[in-house]
């Protein structure tokens, strides 16, 4: 995973929900380009942020024993995220099994609602991943292996 949008978890219950931050700075860089004059983060980051929360969360309810990718996703936003705003992301799992997971997700600025989304997220095996990514453990490695360490000192949601 290039990008993470997610900045800590606060909160953590094993196979169940997760409570994730990311912190909105105006020297990120998108917001110089969406929109001049107008900073909002775009819309696709947000729910990719709820995505991280949801497919980390998935991820260690499995204990990493099998890949998890995104599937589908559909969210509905209610605001705009502008600059010097805190977002917090909370995903639930629905479902659990062994050919993926369905998880519900909010992003909230303070207590107002800014997105929701149902999200699908598939496991799939070694053979329908691309070329050399098959043992790379490609998604949870790096920059998420450090949240992973904030989810556990996080505790329960």
């Amino acid at each position: 995973m290039r990008w993470t949008w997610i900045d800590r978890f606060v909160a953590f219950e094993s196979g169940k929900s997760a409570v994730a931050v990311k912190n909105l700075s105006h020297a990120e860089d998108h917001f110089a380009d969406h929109f001049p004059g107008y900073p909002v983060m775009p819309a696709a980051l947000v729910l990719e942020g709820l995505a991280q929360t949801g497919g980390i969360l998935v991820g260690e309810a499995n204990r990493f024993g099998k890949n998890v990718v995104l599937a589908k996703l559909s969210g509905t936003f209610h605001r705009d995220a502008a600059p010097g705003e805190q977002l917090t992301y909370r995903a639930t799992i629905l479902d659990l099994n062994d050919t993926g997971a369905r998880v519900a997700g909010t992003a909230h600025s303070g207590e107002t609602l800014v997105a929701e989304a149902d999200i699908l997220f598939a496991h799939v095996g070694p053979a329908q991943l691309p070329a050399g990514l098959a043992d790379t453990g490609f998604v949870f490695t790096g920059e998420l292996a450090r949240l992973l360490k904030s989810a556990e000192a996080a505790g329960p949601a």
